[in-house]
């Protein structure tokens, strides 16, 4: 069989072009291990959640980027 009798494999386009998201924090909650961050991106508004063990550490991410905007405008 050669590629004349093929199809193509279907691509599926991403709703939204790829970015280094800019993390803002909306609120923050303590917990006994620690604070929990709920932040948004200040450029797509997609929101995740976020532990920061210590005030001296970095936070780290808890969840995935989730409720992308398309076309956002932001």
């Amino acid at each position: 069989m050669t590629t004349l009798h093929t199809l193509p494999i279907p691509r599926i386009p991403s709703p939204t072009p790829a970015h280094e998201h800019a993390w803002l924090v909306e609120s923050r909650h303590r917990t006994s291990e620690g604070t929990l961050l709920y932040v948004r991106c200040a450029d797509c508004g997609s929101r995740r959640l976020d532990m920061q063990a210590h005030p001296q550490q970095p936070p780290v991410a808890l969840s995935r980027a989730i409720g992308e905007i398309s076309g956002s405008t932001r």
